[in-house]
């Protein structure tokens, strides 16, 4: 993968995670409403966080190695 193409996926993620941070705050903010469905977006937007720091964390070593 280039730089170009990882710094491509950063941007879709963070548009992405910043959505589902603002869906969960919303969940939050609606509490105890829908609670169920706290663990599942949880889960997801933490997934999306941890894929956009290993992308980060692989872009800055393609830099790096340059």
């Amino acid at each position: 993968m280039t730089i170009e193409e990882i710094q491509g996926q950063i941007r879709r993620l963070n548009s992405k995670a910043g959505q589902m941070k603002m869906d969960l705050h919303d969940l939050a903010e609606g509490l105890p409403t829908d609670y169920t469905q706290l663990m599942d977006v949880a889960a997801a937007t933490y997934e999306i966080y941890r894929q956009l720091d290993e992308l980060k964390q692989h872009l800055k070593k393609l830099e790096n190695a340059k």
